[in-house]
């Protein structure tokens, strides 16, 4: 069969990369099995049982080398995909075969490996949300003075900066960050719990020993890296942590799905564009045309990402009793899935925030357009001081705002709000003291204070201490 006439996953050939791939490889499956599986030997050695030091040794010569096919044979034979490893694990260990899986289910392999997997993923995907925020940071300090419309239904409204609304999607992915941090900081193993989560099998081997069934599990979890076991399962640890983690991720869909589409607003106004390489094609037709494919990229994937949510919740729910496998073929699916789309969205979040290019004169020429109108009040306020009448100057700015605002629309003509109010005596103000009023500097509120502000009390403390995960640099394969 070749590479070409069997369908491969767009996952894995396009958008995720090496790394996250590797997470969930048949190899760091696999190896992690016979991790698991030399620490259940060793920690039943140490808690009494009769297993040698050189059964654990063979264990250990062979915990990376694979001998996939022979496990492959043996399990169209025995149509059992953990009973068919022990099978090969047993063949280059014949000293240790006969203690291999001692005690344990299938469980105890597959299970604990899913929860090592999601959470080395978990922090893969932590890492590469600390640069994109990184990366926000330093586009967001370069421009923080810098005036722009804002906009509410997508209608001006007085203006902030551009660093101000970069905070805006930093803030979100502060939100993600956080429940990240919780989702990681509670994962635990299922540990040895048996066939229905009873420890009976354990118990048998310890001869009704409770405390070293107890301390089997600790063992365990230390030994792969984990504070500690869920105290109570059935065969599986529960389902609604496959739901928990999923919905994390679904969570940084949201926020980057949140930036995608303002970057692409953005860009059809001519104010912000993501990168475009010097030989990219932006349309088969149109050559002229400068296209946010990545950002629309991000957004196609954050919604697959969020709809993914639904399979660990619909999961979960279902379960029955102690076990059921109804979970398996669904697992195998949305979890590794769900992982190398977000993976794939934060490498693309990454490369446009790294290349964002930014047009002051385009924003400067909306803004200008504009913010006559919102200057109104304040212009206002001046020729009340110059000694008009505020009810009457208001009814006169309505009229005028009326005006200019025809002029704009129906004429195409350009705001001239303010030459009309400048030749209106009722203002007694010039053309100068008009323009005076249009700095824009004047209208952004506190926005570059509140970008400083959220940078360093928020963010920085943040980066400072991941400081050894930054500085990563995003390639898109296509």
């Amino acid at each position: 069969m070749s590479d070409t006439d069997r369908y491969v996953s767009p996952l894995s050939e396009r958008y995720a990369s090496r790394e996250m791939q590797y997470i969930f490889s048949p190899d760091m499956k696999f190896r992690t099995w016979r991790r698991l599986w030399i620490a259940l030997a060793e920690t039943e050695k140490e808690l009494g049982l009769g297993i040698t030091d050189e059964q654990i040794e063979e264990l250990k010569a062979h915990a990376r080398d694979i001998n996939y096919d022979v496990a492959k044979a043996r399990e169209k034979e025995v149509r059992h995909d953990v009973m068919s490893h022990v099978y090969a694990y047993g063949t280059q260990c014949p000293k240790a075969k006969g203690i291999i899986h001692l005690g344990a289910t299938s469980c105890y392999v597959g299970d604990n490996t899913d929860i090592i997997i999601m959470t080395e993923a978990l922090k893969l995907v932590r890492k590469k949300l600390l640069n994109v925020l990184s990366e926000l940071s330093r586009f967001a300090d370069n421009y923080k003075d810098l005036p722009t419309l804002a906009f509410t239904h997508f209608q001006p409204a007085q203006p902030t900066t551009v660093g101000k609304r970069a905070t805006l999607w930093m803030m979100e992915l502060k939100l993600d960050l956080d429940d990240l941090d919780y989702v990681i900081r509670s994962m635990r193993l299922l540990g040895s719990k048996g066939t229905t989560g009873t420890q009976a099998s354990f118990l048998e081997l310890f001869d009704g020993d409770h405390e070293r069934c107890r301390r089997l599990d600790q063992r365990i979890a230390e030994k792969m890296g984990f504070e500690g076991c869920y105290p109570v399962s059935g065969q599986t640890y529960s389902r609604k942590i496959d739901s928990r983690v999923i919905s994390v991720l679904a969570g940084i869909a949201q926020s980057a799905h949140k930036f995608s589409n303002d970057i692409r607003l953005l860009q059809h106004l001519k104010e912000v564009e993501e990168p475009f390489e010097k030989k990219q094609i932006g349309s088969s037709a149109m050559a002229y045309k400068r296209n946010p494919m990545r950002s629309e990229r991000i957004a196609s994937l954050a919604n697959y990402v969020m709809s993914d949510m639904m399979n660990p919740m619909l999961v979960a729910s279902t379960q029955w009793f102690e076990r059921t496998l109804d979970d398996s073929a669904n697992k195998r699916l949305s979890v590794p899935e769900g992982f190398l789309a977000i993976d794939g969205i934060l490498d693309l979040y990454l490369n446009v925030v790294d290349g964002l290019v930014v047009y002051p004169k385009v924003i400067e020429k909306h803004l200008m357009a504009e913010l006559p109108f919102m200057a109104t009040e304040n212009i206002m306020m001046d020729a009340v001081k110059a000694g008009g009448d505020r009810q009457e100057l208001h009814e006169r700015i309505r009229e005028l705002s009326m005006e200019a605002g025809r002029n704009v629309k129906e004429k195409g003509l350009d705001n001239n709000l303010l030459e009309l109010i400048a030749a209106d005596p009722a203002f007694n103000l010039s053309t100068d003291d008009l323009k005076a009023a249009m700095d824009p500097s004047r209208y952004v509120g506190r926005s570059p204070r509140q970008v400083e502000e959220f940078l360093e009390e928020v963010i920085s403390p943040i980066l400072s201490e991941n400081a050894d995960e930054l500085g990563m640099r995003a390639e898109i394969n296509v």
